[in-house]
C-alpha cells in the first residue's frame, strides 16, 4: 500500500531507467574510407555514433593502401559506411560487395555530387558541396535512430554554421587574390583553386602524378620553367605523394623561391574539417601576399 504521506518514488526509478538505457545505448557503428568523411559524419552524430576512420595517416599515400582483415571486418560489422568513390577508394567498394548486408546503410560521396571515375576524384576541396553532401547525413542516421532525428537536424545547423564562417574566407580571398597564377604536383587543390579564382596551371603534369604515369617532356618543362622564372605566386605541394618529379619540382621552387604551400589529401589528427581547409587558406593568403 502507497502512503499518503510518503512520495511514491516508482516513477522517478522509471525515468532513471529510461535515461540509463539511452545514455547507454550503443552507438551507431560507422565506418568511413577517408578520415574527413568520418569527421563530418562525427560533427552530426555526436555522441550516439561510434566513427572508424580507415585513411587518417597525413604522410601516407592513401592511393597506395591495401585493405587488410581488419578493415573488412569494420565494414562488415557498420550500420553505415561512407566513402569517396570516382575511383578513388575502389578498396572499399569491393568490401561492401563482398559482405553484402540488408541491415547496412552506405554513402558513396562522388554519387551525391555526380561524380564518377576519371572525375578529379579530392572532392573535400570543394566546400560549397561538401555542406550539400552532409546535408544528406542526419537522414541517414535518423533511419537508423528514429528517435533521435531532431538532435542530428540540429547538428547539422551548427555544422553549416562553422561553414558558413569558411564560406566567408573564400569569398574574401577570391576578392584579393582571383586570377593569380598557381601550380601545384597534383590535383589536389583544384576544387578549391577554382572557388578562389586562382589560375592553375601545369594541368597535365598534375594529371599524369596523381594517376602514377610520367608527364611528357614539354609538361615537364613547362613546369620547371614556370618555377625558374616565377611566372606562379606559389607551388601547392601534396607532401604525400611518392613521385620523384614532385620532389623535384618543390627542390626547384625553393631554390627559386617560389613559396611551397604543404596541402594533403587526408585530414590531419585532431582538427575538424572547417579547421583544416581554414588552416590552408591562411597559409595560402600570406604566401600570396608574399608574407
Amino acid at each position: 500500500m502507497v502512503s499518503l504521506t510518503t512520495p511514491w518514488r516508482g516513477g522517478a526509478v522509471a525515468a532513471c531507467i529510461v535515461a540509463s538505457a539511452v545514455a547507454h545505448a550503443d552507438p551507431i557503428q560507422i565506418v568511413a574510407a577517408e578520415s574527413v568523411y568520418g569527421d563530418i559524419v562525427a560533427q552530426i552524430g555526436g555522441p550516439r555514433v561510434a566513427v572508424k576512420s580507415i585513411l587518417t595517416n597525413p604522410n601516407q599515400d592513401p592511393h597506395q593502401f591495401e585493405a587488410n582483415a581488419s578493415t573488412a571486418r569494420a565494414i562488415a560489422e557498420a550500420k553505415l559506411v561512407i566513402y569517396n568513390g570516382a575511383g578513388y577508394d575502389p578498396w572499399a567498394e569491393r568490401l561492401l560487395a563482398a559482405s553484402a548486408s540488408s541491415t547496412r546503410d552506405s554513402i558513396e560521396v562522388a554519387r551525391l555530387s555526380d561524380k564518377k571515375a576519371g572525375d578529379n576524384p579530392h572532392l573535400w576541396y570543394e566546400p560549397a558541396a561538401v555542406s550539400a553532401r552532409a546535408a544528406a547525413v542526419p537522414a541517414r542516421l535518423t533511419k537508423l535512430d528514429p528517435e533521435h532525428g531532431a538532435d542530428y537536424a540540429h547538428a547539422l545547423s551548427l555544422f553549416e554554421a562553422a561553414m558558413g564562417r569558411l564560406a566567408q574566407r573564400i569569398v574574401a580571398l577570391r576578392a584579393r587574390h582571383a586570377g593569380t597564377a598557381v601550380t601545384a604536383t597534383e590535383p589536389v587543390f583544384d576544387y578549391m583553386a577554382d572557388a578562389l579564382g586562382l589560375r592553375m596551371r601545369n594541368r597535365s603534369f598534375q594529371l599524369a602524378v596523381m594517376n602514377g604515369t610520367e608527364p611528357s617532356a614539354a609538361a615537364i618543362a613547362a613546369f620547371e620553367n614556370d618555377l625558374r622564372t616565377r611566372a606562379v605566386k606559389v607551388l601547392l605541394y601534396n607532401g604525400q605523394t611518392t613521385a620523384a618529379l614532385a620532389r623535384r619540382m618543390r627542390t626547384i621552387a625553393i631554390a627559386a623561391g617560389v613559396p611551397v604551400i604543404a596541402i594533403t589529401e587526408t585530414e590531419p589528427p585532431g582538427l575538424r574539417y572547417q579547421e583544416w581547409m581554414l588552416g590552408q587558406l591562411d597559409a595560402l593568403d600570406r604566401a600570396l601576399d608574399g608574407r
